[in-house]
């Protein structure tokens, strides 16, 4: 391995699956400005849209994802930038 080029920075961290509440804690560089506590003990919070609880590759589960709301809000909030 090469020397120096790693970060050293390294602290527990708390990552939050928002899609069902599932938190694990494992050590990381993410810089974070919110916490939570867990245990009694407080720690930085990253927060996940998908984690591996909520994954259907590993749930065996499949969503459904609402697509077309993202889409017309996509397309809502660029329709002031249409060319005439």
């Amino acid at each position: 391995m090469k020397q120096g080029i790693h970060p050293e920075n390294y602290r527990l961290v708390a990552f939050k699956d928002m899609s069902n509440e599932d938190v694990f804690i494992t050590k990381s560089t993410a810089k974070t400005k919110e916490t939570i506590e867990v245990d009694g003990t407080e720690y930085p919070l990253v927060k996940l849209e998908i984690s591996r609880t909520s994954h259907p590759y590993y749930t065996g589960q499949t969503k459904l994802v609402d697509s077309a709301g993202r889409i017309d809000k996509f397309k809502n909030k660029y329709a002031k930038f249409k060319k005439k």
